[in-house]
């Protein structure tokens, strides 16, 4: 970084431990548990707004290197190179696709047709990096719970990436019957995929306990090896999908629909709200936001908490036909509570304390007032179903199930 200023990553539950990226990126989550937050949120360049037809690869070049300050413009770049090149069917990447009043962000242009593709294309290139920058010699071992599409997106990404080895834990008939066959025909001699009894929540909360079972860790230390995530909680995953928020501002300027410096509107189909909060990073860096639109379908712990200030995990899981957003826990909103609450660690912790022994927790009036830039709504399956039949026969354009909740709840917001 020529500015020789170094962003520091350190843990929501107040270990006070400082470390840079590389070593965030190796670790996936903190020692104490909570997960790793930049120390400061930097500001996007006025210029960036001035970029025409942007390159999806520079802007993510000029993003990336604001949080990833021990990593050299090479080592981005060469990351980048990899990541974004003819794995996806187009280049620009990420189209934007305008229709019924609406912009659609089109992220399913990768390998594996999930937006998870964005990041999980170049998260293994900065993982290896990584190791070689902190003289590494262990063997990384991914663990990843997924909830259909992280799971198929991360092997793809990890298939046969040297010195890495990759294990994908889904819910036994938890996934769609694609997702399930997309798995487990993966290629590559260093992919491993486990069904568990269960659903995703128990599969999400399996890995963190390997993570951070210490004694194990250590054991496996001794064999050589080192468990690192792909899932969101890594900031590696978090980080690249900032980017196409950016994108998406710039292409809708660039066709003159909108003035430089004026605010828009971003729905996120929800579930673990790595994605949402990628977007209210995007706003911290400067990005002109009105509302983030949480949209959650049938289960609405999130619109819950956005009405009421309770995050309340005590209720029925149901399978809908958005099963990327069948979730009851969302890791990601520990992040959102550490940014919103003043950086109170104590709080944090107290608050994820109370979410594992008693099933909820609730947050204080002031740090309510603190979500005013959220907004969350629900649609239920029958509506979503109506969505995608009446945008397809009015505009022949066909969106999926997790798309017509983000797209429903939009039309109610």
């Amino acid at each position: 970084n020529m500015e020789g200023k170094n962003l520091y990553f350190k843990s929501t539950r107040g270990d006070q431990k400082r470390i840079l990226s590389a070593e965030a990126i190796i670790k996936g989550i903190a020692d104490d548990g909570g997960l790793f937050v930049p120390e400061t949120i930097p500001q996007a360049s006025k210029d960036l707004y001035k970029l025409k037809n942007t390159d999806y690869k520079e802007l993510v070049f000029l993003i990336m290197k604001e949080f990833l300050t021990d990593y050299s413009q090479d080592e981005l770049k060469d990351c980048i190179n990899k990541a974004y090149d003819n794995k996806f069917d187009t280049e620009i990447i990420a189209p934007l696709s305008k229709k019924m009043g609406a912009c659609f962000l089109e992220l399913y242009h990768g390998p594996t047709l999930a937006f998870k593709d964005m990041a999980l294309s170049i998260l293994p290139h900065l993982l290896k990096k990584a190791v070689q920058k902190l003289n590494l010699n262990q063997e990384i071992v991914i663990l990843t719970a997924t909830s259909g599409d992280t799971g198929k997106a991360a092997l793809q990404g990890f298939a046969n990436v040297e010195g890495t080895k990759i294990i994908v834990f889904f819910p036994y008939k938890g996934v769609s019957k694609i997702q399930e066959r997309q798995m487990l025909t993966q290629k590559g001699a260093n992919t491993y995929v486990i069904g568990i009894k269960g659903d995703f929540d128990d599969a999400q909360r399996g890995v963190k306990e390997i993570f951070e079972d210490s004694a194990f860790n250590k054991k496996i230390g001794e064999k050589n090896y080192i468990f690192s995530s792909a899932n969101s909680i890594n900031i590696g995953r978090l980080i690249p999908q900032i980017v196409y928020y950016f994108y998406a501002y710039l292409n809708i300027l660039d066709e003159g629909e909108i003035k430089n410096g004026e605010k828009i509107n971003i729905v996120v189909p929800t579930g673990n709200f790595g994605d949402i909060l990628a977007a209210y990073y995007a706003k911290e860096m400067g990005l002109p936001v009105n509302k983030l639109i949480c949209a959650s379908n049938e289960n609405r712990v999130l619109v819950d908490f956005f009405k009421t200030g309770v995050y309340d995990k005590r209720r029925k899981l149901f399978m809908t036909i958005s099963p990327s957003m069948d979730i009851l826990v969302s890791s990601n909103l520990e992040r959102l509570l550490w940014a919103i609450g003043e950086r109170d660690t104590k709080k944090v912790k107290g608050l994820m304390n109370s979410l594992k022994e008693k099933g909820y927790y609730r947050i204080d009036s002031e740090t309510k007032k603190r979500l005013k830039d959220f907004y969350g709504g629900f649609a239920l399956q029958e509506e979503s179903r109506q969505c995608i039949k009446e945008v397809f026969e009015k505009s022949k354009y066909l969106i999926d199930p997790h798309t017509a909740v983000a797209y429903t709840v939009y039309k109610k917001y």
